[in-house]
C-alpha cells in the first residue's frame, strides 16, 4: 500500500532559531513541526550558559508550503519571542562579492560555485581595480571596477555596494581580499549579512608584506580567519579558522602560496556554512551548526 505521504511532493525546510533558554522549547517545536505535517530529517541545537540563550537548526521535509509551516510555528515563536528563519534546503543564496586584486579567494568562491560546491548565487562582482576583471569574465559573472582613491569616491563605491544590494537581491556580501576597510554606514547596512577574510598574522604583522614580516621572525604556523565585518576592524563574530605549520625552510614566496590557500579554503567554508543557515550569533561570538 502506498501511503498518502509518498504520493505527496515534499518540500524540505531549513529552520533556524534562537531565544532565551527556557524549558519545554525543543518540544514546542517538534510539535509545530509535526502540526505541519512535517517530518525531521536533521536536528541540532545549543543553550548558551555564557548568555542564556538557546540556539536550534532544524532540517524538515513535508508536504505544507511555506505558509503552512509558518502558521504552524507561529504561536511558538510568538510565545518565546524567537528570532527565527524559514528557508528551501540547497536554495542559492544571492552573493555580491568585492574584491581588489588579489584573485584567490575570488577564483574559489566562483570555482566553487560553478563546480555546484557552494549553494550560492553570484550575479555581481565590484572591484576597487580592474585586475580581476578577465578572471571574472572566464567564469561569466560580470564585473565592475570602481577606483577608490579618496574619500569621495568611496563614498561613491559604497552607495554602489548598497544598490546593487537593492538590485539584486543581495542575501550575501563577500569581502573576497579586498582591501579597502568599510564605513560604519555600510557595516551598519550590512550588519549580519558581510563576511571577510584575513591572514592569521593579525595584530602582530600589520601593513604591507605581512608575509615577508613572518618570515623574518620566523612564524611556525600560517592560517586565516573568516569572520563577520563589524565597524571594529577584523574583530566581528568569528565563523571559521584554519591554520597549518611550516618551518624555517619556506621562502616569503612559498608562505604567500600557503596562506592563499588557507584564505581561500577558510573563505569558502565559511561562506557553505552561512549559506546552508549554519551559523547563528550569540553576541560576539558564533554557533556553528556544522
Amino acid at each position: 500500500m502506498t501511503s498518502r505521504a509518498s504520493t505527496e511532493h515534499l518540500h524540505h525546510w531549513v529552520v533556524t532559531l534562537s531565544c532565551t533558554d527556557g524549558p519545554g522549547i525543543v518540544h514546542a517545536v517538534s510539535g509545530a513541526i509535526v502540526a505541519a505535517r512535517g517530518n525531521i530529517t536533521e536536528s541540532q541545537q545549543f543553550a548558551s550558559l555564557d548568555t542564556g540563550h538557546f540556539f536550534m537548526r532544524l532540517q524538515v521535509e513535508s508536504p505544507a508550503d511555506r505558509e503552512e509551516i509558518e502558521a504552524a510555528l507561529h504561536p511558538v515563536t510568538e510565545h518565546w519571542s524567537m528570532q527565527w528563519h524559514l528557508d528551501e534546503v540547497g536554495r542559492p543564496l544571492r552573493t555580491l562579492v568585492l574584491a581588489s586584486t588579489a584573485g584567490h579567494c575570488v577564483n574559489d568562491l566562483l570555482f566553487r560555485q560553478r563546480a555546484g560546491q557552494l549553494p550560492v548565487e553570484i550575479p555581481l562582482v565590484l572591484s576597487n581595480h580592474g585586475t580581476l576583471r578577465d578572471l571574472v569574465d572566464f567564469y561569466g559573472v560580470p564585473f565592475e571596477s570602481h577606483a577608490v582613491t579618496d574619500a569621495a569616491s568611496k563614498a561613491d563605491f559604497e552607495r554602489r555596494v548598497l544598490a546593487a544590494v537593492d538590485d539584486h537581491d543581495i542575501e550575501l556580501v563577500v569581502l573576497a581580499r579586498y582591501m579597502q576597510i568599510l564605513s560604519p554606514e555600510l557595516c551598519a547596512a550590512l550588519e549580519g549579512r558581510c563576511i571577510n577574510i584575513h591572514h592569521s598574522f593579525l595584530p602582530g604583522f600589520k601593513g604591507a608584506n605581512p608575509y615577508r614580516q613572518a618570515h623574518a621572525r620566523g612564524v611556525k604556523l600560517i592560517g586565516a580567519t573568516a569572520h563577520f565585518v563589524t565597524s571594529d576592524l577584523d574583530e566581528g563574530p568569528i565563523i571559521e579558522q584554519n591554520v597549518v605549520r611550516v618551518d624555517h625552510s619556506r621562502s616569503p614566496s612559498e608562505l604567500v602560496a600557503i596562506g592563499q590557500d588557507e584564505e581561500s579554503r577558510t573563505l569558502s567554508q565559511a561562506v557553505k556554512w552561512f549559506s546552508e543557515r549554519r551559523v547563528l550569533v550569540d553576541g560576539a561570538r558564533t554557533i556553528i551548526f556544522r
